[in-house]
């Protein structure tokens, strides 16, 4: 499999991390303002979901309405709903995504439908997306498992695929959203994925809630994978899952691998680390990674490093 050319990091921070941490707005849009000018464009600004489940995205028009729209920029968004998909809409949104759950249990506790009420409710957002350029996707959460049940893997994916396609949904989002998998696992749920979507529709985000999140980068590179989300310092929650470990990657750690194995981002990484550290101060919330700490790899290192396809 030849390597993705161009890898699109969509940075997740502003839906993943405010959702558990609420904050003004105003910080919100200095954080996307500041990746912005680290060149980051490709975005998960919020969520459009009822405001007293998830009050720290209560103010996700304005959010929407306050971000410059500069070249290449791509916004999305969560829905749980055709209303919230419709507000989605309104703001512009290039992207919105289901919030899908494969876990009966965490589907109830997020937005209080079952799986299959879920894709029910799916089936009638597809029928409303047709009409608007709001391109409609899909998550699957805890596509490798979890939160507290075992892992899944490519035959799990199986019935979930085929009916998405049924719908007509083919943009699909598989979230590690309890860091489940090692690149073994990686690669099988993945393969089983694209045998029913193209690559360029699939994106993954894991989360790093068991220390393998960066290994687990490799294999999608392999695999040609060019969308992955992750989240800057590493940072984020849920509001359904208090006092777990929810961060996705870390935006900047996964940066500098992948400038290392030779996939150029467009992104700058020191603007990058001291955002990173920004934005743990400034919110006080539970933060990861390592550069943040130990700094990048020296430039005149780099050239000792490669990667083989």
């Amino acid at each position: 499999m030849p390597k993705p050319e161009n890898v699109r990091i969509r940075e997740i921070a502003p839906r993943l991390t405010f959702q558990d941490h609420v904050v003004p707005t105003e910080v919100k849009i200095e954080l996307v303002q500041r990746l912005l000018d680290a060149g980051v464009r490709a975005f998960e600004l919020s969520s459009f979901v009822r405001p007293d489940l998830v009050p720290g995205l209560a103010d996700a028009e304005e959010v929407f309405a306050t971000i410059p729209r500069v070249p290449g920029l791509s916004l999305g968004c969560c829905v749980g709903n055709t209303r919230g998909l419709a507000r989605a809409v309104d703001v512009g949104a290039n992207t919105a995504s289901f919030l899908l759950s494969a876990d009966e249990d965490f589907a109830r506790a997020n937005i209080g439908r079952s799986t299959t009420e879920s894709l029910a409710e799916l089936e009638r957002m597809a029928a409303f997306a047709a009409d608007h350029d709001t391109v409609l996707g899909t998550y699957i959460i805890f596509a490798w498992g979890g939160p507290n049940g075992p892992a899944r893997g490519g035959e799990d994916l199986e019935p979930l695929a085929r009916r998405l396609l049924d719908i007509g949904v083919d943009h699909w989002i598989l979230a590690d959203s309890a860091g489940y998998a090692a690149p073994p696992q990686i690669r099988e749920l993945v393969t089983a994925a694209t045998a029913h979507v193209p690559h360029e529709n699939l994106t993954v985000q894991i989360h790093d809630a068991r220390g393998m999140g960066l290994a687990a980068l490799l294999p999608l590179l392999e695999l040609g994978i060019r969308n992955i989300d992750t989240s800057l310092a590493g940072s984020g929650g849920h509001p359904a899952m208090r006092g777990t470990q929810g961060g996705g990657v870390c935006t900047e750690d996964a940066i500098q691998l992948l400038e290392l194995c030779g996939i150029p981002t467009g992104i700058d990484l020191p603007r990058l680390i001291d955002t990173a550290n920004w934005l743990a101060d400034e919110i006080g919330a539970p933060s990861k990674g390592f550069l943040r700490h130990t700094g990048a790899v020296p430039e005149t290192a780099k050239g000792t490093f490669s990667f083989q396809w």
